[in-house]
């Protein structure tokens, strides 16, 4: 952990901004809490309404008594029809034939433009089917610094552009700590639509994705890459650790004929929830932005 004492006056101004834009007003309660034993008294609780539901249940094959009302069905959580077909496993897919096209879409585009519009008219992924946006990359090819995300979110795909809604806010906030902005780099995702309910990609879903993804670092040539994620640092670093196992750790991708040094960190919605984890994420940021000025993208 860095101590506040190892931070420039600018540095620990922008640490206490993005700690309070996290929503993190303070760190520890004032009293202990075992959510261990608070869960336990919850099951406790509901085990003598379940039991009297039981007893009050007839029998498999029994008839309600005479003047017995049977009971109701409970058909409130049970979903509709509609709900049950959007909630199933999405159709199979050709995954050789889809992923055989996406590599030939993809290592033909000669520019960050043509591959847009190549993945735009790309119809081989169901993903795309049931999602409203593309999301490509955006800001400054030129930079030399890019920034990967996971897949769009909700207010990503309503966006249209990585990053929205109040992770993004979050993320703008991120991006300013260590003196960059959004539209100073190259901002992108591993899944350029967003998966239903937000569920995680499957394994063919991520082999028809990933040479758009490599297509676009081939293009970009970046010098430095920031994984934000679990996905996305596990869809790199080909491993299947937890982010917090991951995050924090300078590691090599190869993308063609380049070898780019990655470091990955947690998600602005993972602060979101867990806004304790922000910590971490600062250590991250400040690794990143000190690889940065050692390549000299970033000015002192």
């Amino acid at each position: 952990m860095i101590s506040a004492n190892d931070l420039s006056p600018a540095e620990l101004a922008a640490l206490l901004h993005f700690h309070a834009d996290a929503g993190v007003e303070w760190l520890l309660e004032e009293e202990a809490i075992d959510r261990f034993a608070e869960f336990e008294a919850m099951k406790a609780a509901r085990r003598p309404a379940a039991a009297q539901a039981q007893q009050q249940r007839p029998a498999a094959g029994e008839r309600p008594a005479p003047g017995q009302v049977p009971p109701r069905p409970n058909t409130a959580a049970r979903p509709a029809p509609a709900e049950r077909a959007s909630s199933s496993p999405q159709p199979a897919i050709p995954d050789g034939e889809a992923v055989q096209q996406a590599r030939f879409v993809a290592e033909t585009a000669r520019s960050l433009s043509e591959l847009k519009t190549a993945i735009e008219s790309f119809n081989g992924c169901n993903l795309k089917h049931s999602a409203r946006s593309t999301i490509f990359a955006s800001g400054n090819a030129e930079s030399g610094i890019m920034v990967i995300g996971s897949a769009p979110s909700a207010e990503d795909d309503r966006e249209g552009m990585p990053f929205s809604g109040k992770s993004g806010q979050l993320f703008d906030k991120m991006l300013t700590a260590i003196g960059l902005t959004r539209s100073a780099i190259l901002l992108t995702q591993v899944i350029p639509w967003r998966p239903p309910g937000n569920r995680a990609p499957s394994a063919a879903e991520m082999d028809i994705c990933r040479p758009f993804i490599e297509r676009q670092i081939a293009l970009a040539e970046p010098k430095a890459i920031l994984l934000l994620g679990n996905f996305s640092a596990r869809f790199f670093f080909g491993e299947n650790d937890t982010i917090h196992g991951l995050r924090g750790h300078w590691k090599e991708i190869g993308v063609a004929d380049c070898v780019i040094p990655a470091i990955a960190s947690l998600h602005p919605q993972d602060l979101l929830t867990a806004p304790v984890n922000k910590r971490l994420a600062w250590n991250d940021l400040l690794a990143f932005q000190a690889k940065l000025k050692s390549l000299s993208l970033l000015r002192n």
